[in-house]
């Protein structure tokens, strides 16, 4: 593959964007400028250049990711290949996993309706949202 591991660097919202974590390039842009994204325990900028072997924290909702970078690109490629590009620490790992197994406890006692609601159901819980505000 010609564009992994091509240059020595790449711009930091190209390799986000490159290694899947955000849609696109202005997604991770926004992330960045945001505070979202620590590179080496800096925040920075958008261009800043990522090697590999750099430490990123990225934070994408509720979701808290501890990488190191493995490998380089500046084109997006299919998900097995943005894989490829980090490795999550183990850490990491198991901070996702009780958080996720906690948010499912948590939902446990929420019933989800059997069907979608009817036309009169909707404009009923509209006009309960409206009213409650």
């Amino acid at each position: 593959m010609t564009n992994v591991d091509a240059a020595k660097f790449v711009r930091l919202d190209i390799w986000l964007w490159a290694a899947r974590f955000f849609k696109t390039r202005s997604l991770a842009k926004q992330a960045i400028d945001g505070g979202k994204i620590d590179l080496n325990d800096v925040s920075g900028k958008p261009s800043k250049p990522v090697h590999v072997g750099d430490v990123l924290r990225i934070v994408r909702g509720d979701e808290r990711f501890e990488i190191t970078v493995t490998a380089l690109a500046e084109q997006r490629g299919p998900a097995t290949v943005a894989q490829q590009l980090y490795q999550e620490t183990a850490a990491s790992q198991l901070a996702r996993e009780a958080q996720r197994e906690q948010q499912r406890l948590a939902g446990k006692g929420y019933l989800r309706p059997p069907s979608r609601p009817d036309k009169r159901s909707r404009r009923l819980i509209r006009r309960f949202k409206d009213t409650t505000d």
